[in-house]
């Protein structure tokens, strides 16, 4: 077991001053008034507007939406303005914040809605005909929708807004009774806002992937982020400045990751965030880069690194006052990092966290990288690796990944039985990943359990057969899965992304061969065009799985 040094608690570093996160939204807006907070399509909100819109919204919420303190709002939008916006709102007015991805289908949607319970939701109106599908099915009251450009200035509004639905046609027909828009919801004047507590201290309850069954609500509570945003930023303080670095938002900030990064520790430090609504667009993610005066710092992930990397203008990306790349959501490669480094100039820092644990767990700090690992727990914090009995495996040897400390959530969403099964009594916080901690506490995580192969008996981590295959240079990404075999009960089915139509199945079946013992050569090798992944780009190995056994049966 190893046990991170204690959380620093003098100072800003203190936890004890903020009870809720509301408080740390208007500790940000009293000490970074002047400086900018969000940025988005070319537009910059600053911490006083980010107060003055939030305090209207919250005002209009506590006197109008018929909601009441501790009720769950959810809210489901992209990277835009509206985003924090609806966020410290809703924190202001003492409601649970329920963060909802925006590429739900409406199953999903009424799924989520109906097991958080929510009873108010903030909209991007392009996904209001699934909510109009599912809304007689959920006990939501309240409904605020809003367009993309609704927080951009005139006429640049009309003219975003226009065009997305007259011209580009994202917003497909609806039509949802009293629902209330935007712009008249932040028409209420912004008169003094009385500070509310919810009386409970869920701050938010976030949606896992759902990688097993339907997706459970993690319960994350105020201290629980207020804790993980002072572990965060102790561990980075020393390659983000306070109230100057600009840093770069991809990654949705409905997930985990890219909430904590830029909703709560880039707000306390008085940060700009540059928001990305559609990341995916990698011709316009580069031309807003080309933009921007300044780049230090970019939150990214391992696909989207590799696909910016091989765009055919990165170079027009001034990168010189980077500091600092963080990467989390799915496993950092080697030969990507060793490319992002080439093309940036700049180190990546990989770390590694869930939604469970608000997420943070661990991180490679700025002065000992080690490829490879997510580093080092983060401060105040305990992991360990343990065997099928519960016990701690030691140094370097494999094992389920527990951790413990005071980022671990509340529990599942009313669920006590998940709950039970994932944190055990004395409050270590089961991962579900194998991982290999070494003699000086950095972690390698090895695999998701639930992916591991298992060959005539022995265990067969499908990262490490992909992260061999990855390093053939014909090769741009690959996933490997297990498959049904009477002999041997599972095999390996390996799909491959290829750079270029030159590599051959014979060829790669022989570096395989050269690289990998006999077991862990894939049986069967596809070539496939693209490869599933998630809203964040994390390869879905559960969906190749699925699509391979629907074949079977």
């Amino acid at each position: 077991m190893f046990t991170a040094p204690a959380l620093e608690t003098t100072g800003d570093m203190s936890t004890s001053q903020f009870k809720t996160i509301a408080d740390v939204f208007e500790y940000a807006f009293d000490h970074h008034a002047d400086r900018p907070a969000f940025q988005c399509m070319g537009h910059q909100m600053t911490y006083a507007d980010l107060n003055d819109a939030s305090a209207r919204l919250a005002n209009w919420l506590i006197k109008h939406s018929g909601l009441k303190a501790g009720d769950r709002i959810a809210i489901q939008m992209p990277n835009i303005l509206q985003f924090p916006v609806a966020v410290m709102a809703a924190a202001r007015a003492g409601l649970v914040i329920v963060n909802t991805n925006p590429l739900y289908t409406a199953r999903e949607m009424k799924h989520q809605f109906t097991d958080s319970g929510v009873r108010g939701i903030i909209i991007l109106e392009n996904f209001c005909h699934n909510l109009e599908k599912i809304l007689a099915d959920t006990d939501i009251c309240c409904v605020i929708t809003t367009q993309i450009g609704d927080m951009l200035p005139q006429p640049q509004r009309s003219v975003v807004n226009l065009a997305v639905k007259y011209i580009k046609r994202m917003v497909p027909a609806w039509k949802i009774a009293r629902a209330h828009s935007w712009r008249d919801a932040l028409a209420q004047p912004p008169a003094e806002l009385s500070k509310i507590d919810s009386g409970t201290d869920v701050a938010i309850v976030l949606y896992t992937g759902g990688t097993t069954g339907l997706a459970k609500g993690a319960m994350l509570t105020h201290q629980n982020l207020i804790s993980n945003m002072m572990q965060l930023r102790q561990v980075s303080k020393a390659l983000i400045r306070d109230k100057e670095d600009t840093i770069v938002a991809p990654l949705p900030l409905y997930h985990t990751y890219a909430f904590m990064f830029h909703c709560m520790a880039g707000v306390y430090a008085g940060n700009l965030s540059v928001l990305i609504p559609n990341p995916r667009d990698i011709d316009d993610l580069i031309k807003t880069l080309a933009a921007l005066p300044e780049i230090n710092g970019f939150v990214g992930l391992n696909t989207l690194f590799l696909a910016m990397c091989r765009h055919r203008q990165i170079n027009r990306v001034n990168f010189s006052d980077m500091r600092f790349t963080g990467s989390g959501g799915m496993a950092l490669t080697i030969s990507v990092a060793e490319e992002w480094l080439k093309v940036t100039g700049c180190q990546v820092y990989e770390g590694y966290g869930l939604t469970e644990c608000s997420p943070v767990v661990s991180v490679n700090p700025h002065d000992k990288v080690k490829i490879g690992t997510v580093g080092p727990a983060v401060p105040g914090t305990e992991v360990m690796t343990v065997d099928e009995q519960g016990q701690d495996t030691g140094i370097n040897e494999k094992g389920e990944l527990w951790v413990r400390g005071p980022q671990v959530m509340k529990g599942y969403w009313q669920n006590d039985k998940a709950t039970r099964e994932s944190i055990t009594e004395d409050g270590w916080f089961k991962t579900g990943d194998f991982a290999v901690i070494d003699e000086d506490g950095f972690i390698k995580i090895v695999d998701r359990k639930k992916d591991l192969i298992i060959i005539s008996g022995f265990n067969v981590f499908p990262s490490e057969v992909e992260e061999v295959v990855n390093s053939h240079p014909g090769v741009a990404e690959s996933a490997a899965i297990g498959i049904p075999n009477d002999k041997s009960g599972e095999v390996i089915k390996l799909f491959v992304v290829r750079r270029d139509n030159v590599l051959t199945l014979d060829e790669l079946t022989s570096y395989c061969r050269e690289n990998l013992t006999a077991y862990k050569v894939p049986k069967q090798i596809v070539f496939v065009d693209d490869l599933p992944k998630s809203n964040v780009g994390k390869i879905l190995r559960r969906e190749l799985r699925e699509q391979e056994l629907a074949t079977l049966s």
